[in-house]
């Protein structure tokens, strides 16, 4: 199969197994099988372009040509196929995960919830293998439509209300900033093409950090303060469209954008010659101490990790704005790292309100007897997150650290320092109350009671994955090294 060929076979794929999905919708274990091998099919597909990637090929696909030279067009370079062949296993361990969480909780429109996924993937995907900004603009806003279903899924009016911020906050931070961006890039640069070095060499001074700011804060998806509260206000949704928003598609398409943006548009020497991202360092880097300032704050555990994504997603904007070799390459890895830790840690939460519908950090005191997998995986995915061996978070948060001490930004460093031990404060505190803490009188059932067995399954392969990215992290360094660094 040739590599356009299998471009166009990944899109699609998703699509086909959502009609499958809505046609046997009536048969769940068909329905969830057509799932399973849909994502299955999906991974060989993505993963198969992988070597070719790696070994310097650029994969191109050109669907039409507009006015102007513009097009809908496809080329996957490494930081695309990092966040489409993640996407792409993610789904198939979500998807397990999913059928012990929606059947345990006996969760309504179950249909519907895998259709939107299915679709919500594709999106994702022609947002990782886009060519040029309006390509990855158009799957951008398809990527927010198609989960606001998911958010809203519980559909009782307070749910409503929160997938409503989330539409409204994300819809309009790129229709009203981030759409100007790419009218303003096109009039400067005359194209809308993703190019080593970047397109934007003829804007200087003030300017170049004005527009800077247009596309930080109108990737509403990057979840960079003051545009964040969308996240929050998603957890209203199931728990596996947590995991998709935090880990698999929704904020990773936020942070891989700016990355984008930074290394193909702006070009990370045009950013340092000019200073224009300095302020971005700054804004980035009180987001991820504030954020988890207020993480520490939070009793609801879904809230705890929100603020906590919210921290997280802004070591890769930092990573970013940083604009040195090593800061892309830290930035790049943790939107790996950052998705096995923290897609382990809302597996967890799910987990315990499936079995026990604990959803307060108070109430987990005394768990971890009854639920020692659970427990000690969340140990698992909050060491990673806070960034300290043999989990794969150590290796992103090194790499920040190079860049921020080549950048001389001891600021930077500082955040990373600082952010780190909040981490371990808000996150630890978790499995330590569940196995040293005493249970309040009669609150914890006898025995083990762990929630079901696919959701067991989905929370052992996100750990694992959680070790297997530091022991094994060569050929994570060795996509993300072919990063443009200059």
């Amino acid at each position: 199969m040739s590599p356009e060929t299998t471009i166009v076979a990944a899109l699609v794929t998703p699509l086909i197994g959502a009609v499958g999905i809505a046609l046997t919708g009536r048969l769940p274990n068909l329905r969830e099988s057509v799932t399973l091998v849909t994502a299955g099919v999906l991974a060989v597909l993505v993963w198969s372009l992988v070597p070719q990637v790696m070994a310097g090929a650029r994969p191109e696909l050109l669907v039409t040509t507009m006015l102007g030279g513009l097009s809908i067009a496809f080329e996957i370079e490494p930081l695309g196929m990092l966040f489409g062949a993640l996407a792409a296993s993610l789904w198939i361990v979500n998807s397990i995960y999913s059928i012990g969480y929606m059947r345990g909780n006996d969760e309504k429109h179950q249909t519907r919830f895998y259709v939107c996924f299915a679709i919500a993937i594709f999106a994702a995907l022609g947002v990782a293998f886009a060519g040029n900004l309006l390509t990855l603009f158009v799957f951008y806003e398809v990527l927010t439509i198609s989960t606001y279903p998911l958010v809203s899924h519980k559909g009782d009016p307070a749910t409503v209300r929160s997938a409503r911020v989330y539409l409204g906050i994300l819809l309009s931070t790129s229709i009203g900033l981030l759409l100007p961006a790419m009218i303003w890039t096109y009039a400067e640069a005359g194209t809308l093409d993703f190019t080593a070095g970047g397109i934007l060499g003829d804007v200087a001074g003030p300017a170049l950090g004005v527009l800077l700011g247009l596309y930080a804060f109108g990737i509403g998806k990057a979840a960079l303060m003051p545009v964040h509260r969308w996240l929050p206000s998603a957890m209203v949704a199931p728990t596996p469209v947590s995991a998709l928003l935090h880990a698999v598609a929704v904020v990773k398409a936020g942070v891989f954008t700016v990355l984008k943006v930074v290394v193909y548009v702006f070009g990370l020497d045009t950013l340092t010659e000019a200073g224009a991202q300095q302020w971005l360092v700054w804004v980035s880097g009180g987001t991820v101490v504030l954020a988890s300032l207020i993480a520490m704050t939070k009793d609801n555990l879904k809230a705890r990790l929100a603020y906590s994504t919210v921290s997280q997603l802004s070591y890769i904007v930092l990573g970013a704005a940083l604009a040195t070799a090593s800061g892309v390459i830290g930035a790049a890895m943790h939107i790996a790292t950052h998705a096995a830790g923290k897609i382990t840690l809302f597996f967890c939460a799910g987990a315990i309100y499936t079995a026990l519908h604990r959803t307060e950090v108070s109430e987990l005191r005394g768990l971890g007897r009854t639920m020692p997998f659970t427990f000690a995986a969340f140990t698992v995915g909050a060491i990673s997150i806070i960034g300290l061996p043999p989990f794969g978070g150590a290796w992103s948060k090194w790499f920040l650290t190079l860049g921020a001490l080549e950048a001389g930004e001891l600021f930077a460093v500082a955040v990373l320092m600082v952010s780190s031990l909040l981490n371990i404060v808000y996150l630890l505190q978790i499995p330590l109350l569940a196995f040293f803490r005493a249970p309040a009188s009669g609150s914890v059932p006898e025995g083990v009671q762990e929630a079901p067995l696919p959701c067991l399954i989905a929370i052992g392969i996100t750990s694992l994955l959680c070790v297997v990215l530091f022991f094994g992290a060569d050929p994570l360094y060795e996509l993300t090294r072919l990063l443009p660094s200059s």
